[in-house]
């Protein structure tokens, strides 16, 4: 008998993440941020990720049929190549850093992906894609950390990365007093040229 039943919904996402390397490189120049700020709400570097489309809480059935849909529109779709770049928030509350490069490319992906949710019957809130990487949320105690962040990440500049793989990721839909925590539904991997350049 299974003590884990599968839970009744999920909070569902499909997204980029950047490589370790990446995620490395970005750290480090957040250290002052970290240090002058730990009050802040800091997401864990494992969960830094590009939301190409975020679908809320779905009825865990409806997973599967969307993991299937997700791995066919994967296979054979070229990598993009991005980098992080510079950082801002949005109304003093959320730290994010921001993403250049192949930007159409990543427009055209997650206008493919929010296509392929909808053709999946899957109802969900479609909001404009400004793509970015959610580092910190404000707490009320800190009001002024996140804009703080934001300026240590003015000059900024990652190094250019292609984007490995297409992630399909949730998390348990119940909200508690523990942040929430992600983990990969499934990915799968994209056709990185040969000629790296």
């Amino acid at each position: 008998m299974d003590d884990h039943p599968a839970p009744a919904a999920l909070r569902v996402f499909v997204a980029l993440a950047p490589p370790d390397e990446a995620k490395d490189e970005l750290a480090r120049a957040l250290r002052p941020a970290y240090d002058a700020h730990p009050r802040l709400r800091w997401n864990r570097i494992e969960d830094w990720h590009i939301t190409l489309a975020f679908l809320g809480e779905l009825p865990y059935p409806a997973v599967p049929p969307l993991r299937a849909a997700l791995a066919d529109r994967a296979a054979g779709q070229p990598a993009l190549r991005l980098g992080l770049h510079g950082g801002g928030h949005f109304d003093g509350r959320l730290l994010w850093s921001g993403v250049r490069g192949d930007v159409d490319g990543l427009h055209r992906l997650a206008a493919e992906v929010r296509a392929l949710v909808r053709a999946q019957g899957l109802d969900y809130r479609d909001r404009p894609l400004h793509p970015h990487l959610t580092l910190a949320r404000a707490r009320r105690d800190d009001p002024t950390g996140v804009p703080a962040g934001a300026a240590t990440l003015a000059g900024f500049t990652g190094r250019p990365w292609w984007t490995p793989r297409l992630h399909l990721v949730g998390s348990n839909a119940v909200r508690g007093p523990e942040p929430l925590r992600y983990r990969d539904l499934e990915s799968w991997p994209l056709t990185v040229p040969a000629n790296r350049g």
